[in-house]
C-alpha cells in the first residue's frame, strides 16, 4: 500500500460465509463480510478502510443522487483447480477506472491503490471464492460525489468503496438479442468510453421495450445512422462472418474498451484465429445472417465471459445464429476458463496470485 494511504483493517467477528446456500446461488444478491472505503477530501485520498460489509448514510442532497459523478467497475477473483485464488487483469480495470474518472471530473484514484485494495479485500473474504465450475467472487469497486449541497459543479468529496459477492452463472443459455435503431446508448463527444452510473439507468427503456418483444438484450448501433454496431447490451459483440473473427474497433468514444473483449482478441490471435477489429456495419451482419456466412456470435464481458447469442432480431425479421459448431468462440472460452482455473500455462501473465 503506497505510504501516505495507510490501510487500517477492521475484521467482522463472525463470517457469514456458512450462512449461503452455495448450490442455490443468484447473481449479486449475496453479498460478503467487508468491504474497502476510502475518502477524498482536502484536496486528497484518505487512508483507507476494510470494515463490514454494511448500508452506506447519505444526506439527501449527495451530489452524486442528483448530478450523476458516479462510476464502477466490474471483475472476479476465480479459484484455481489446486485451491489457490486468482484475479484476471485488475490491471485493466485500474486503468479503465482511471479512465473513466478523469472523463467525469472525478480524483483518479491511483491505480497501484485500487490494485492493493482490491487484493487485500479478496484476500481477508477469500473464503467467499466458490468452489463450483463456473462460479467466481464478483468484485464492485465504486466511487461517487459525496458533496452535501445542492448545486451543479464537481464536487468537492468522494467516496471510493469496494464490496464483492459470490456468483454463479449470469446466462444459463444462449441469448436473443435485437439491433436496436432507435435509442441510443451513446453518442460521440458523450460518456460513453467511461463506465458511468447514468450509460446503464439510459439502457433500461429500450431494454424493457425488448423484453417485451422476447429479447434478452439489445445491440446497440451508433447515435447518428444507426448504420454501425457497437455493443450488445453490457457487453461487446462479436461475430464471425465468413471464417474470421470481426468485431467493431475501440476507435470511438462511443464504445467501452471491455477487458474480456480485449482478452479475446489476444486470445483469439494466440490461438491461430483469424480476428478484425473494425467498423462493422448493421447491413453487412443482416446479408451475413441471410447469405449463412455468419456461423457464430456472441457477447464478451466480465459478468458472462462469453455469452453466446443465439437469434439476432431485425426489423420485422428473426435470424437464428447457428448453434453447432461454434469452434472459434468455444475455444476461445475454454482457453479463458482453463486459464482462471490453472489447467493451462498463464502466457500472458495476467494473473494476480491472491
Amino acid at each position: 500500500m503506497n505510504e501516505t494511504l495507510s490501510l487500517s483493517i477492521n475484521k467482522v467477528g463472525q463470517s457469514r460465509v456458512n450462512d449461503i446456500d452455495w448450490d442455490n446461488l443468484p447473481f449479486g444478491r449475496e453479498f460478503s463480510d467487508h468491504m474497502v472505503e476510502m475518502n477524498y477530501r482536502d484536496g486528497k485520498w484518505q487512508a483507507p478502510e476494510i470494515k463490514a460489509f454494511a448500508n452506506i448514510n447519505m444526506h439527501p442532497a449527495t451530489s452524486a443522487i442528483h448530478y450523476g459523478q458516479s462510476i464502477f467497475e466490474g471483475m472476479k477473483a476465480s479459484r484455481q483447480d489446486n485451491g489457490e485464488v486468482v484475479l484476471f487483469r485488475p490491471d485493466m480495470n485500474a486503468k479503465r477506472f482511471a479512465e473513466s474518472c478523469e472523463r467525469m471530473c472525478m480524483p483518479v484514484v491511483p491505480e497501484e491503490v485500487f490494485v492493493d485494495l482490491v487484493t487485500k479485500l479478496v484476500e481477508i473474504d477469500g473464503a467467499w471464492v466458490p468452489t463450483a465450475e463456473g462460479y467466481s467472487l464478483y468484485i464492485r469497486p465504486f466511487m461517487y460525489a459525496s458533496d452535501e449541497f445542492i448545486g451543479i459543479k464537481p464536487s468537492d468529496t468522494y467516496k471510493f468503496l469496494i464490496f464483492t459477492c459470490p456468483v454463479g452463472v449470469y446466462y444459463s443459455k444462449p441469448v436473443n438479442v435485437k439491433i436496436e435503431e432507435f435509442y441510443t446508448r451513446a453518442s460521440a463527444g458523450g460518456v460513453g468510453r467511461a463506465k458511468t452510473a447514468g450509460n446503464y439507468a439510459a439502457s433500461l427503456y429500450p431494454a424493457k421495450k425488448g423484453n417485451e418483444e422476447g429479447f434478452d438484450q439489445l445491440i446497440w448501433t451508433d447515435g447518428v445512422e444507426h448504420k454501425y454496431i457497437e455493443e450488445s447490451g453490457t457487453m461487446n459483440v462479436v461475430f464471425e462472418i465468413d471464417g474470421e473473427l470481426v468485431t467493431p474497433a475501440e476507435d470511438s468514444d462511443t464504445i467501452l474498451r471491455g477487458i474480456t473483449k480485449r482478452s479475446v482478441v489476444q486470445v483469439a490471435k494466440h490461438l491461430g484465429i483469424k480476428v478484425v477489429e473494425r467498423k462493422v456495419t448493421v447491413e453487412e451482419v443482416v446479408n451475413a445472417l441471410k447469405e449463412g456466412r455468419l456461423t457464430d456470435a456472441f457477447g464478451a464481458g466480465t459478468a458472462a465471459t462469453i455469452a453466446p447469442i443465439a437469434k439476432i432480431g431485425f426489423r420485422e425479421e428473426l435470424f437464428e445464429v447457428p448453434s453447432e459448431p461454434r469452434t472459434s468462440s468455444n475455444k476461445i472460452k475454454k482457453f479463458l476458463n482453463d486459464l482462471k482455473a490453472g489447467k493451462t500455462n498463464d502466457v500472458f501473465n495476467w494473473l494476480v496470485k491472491i
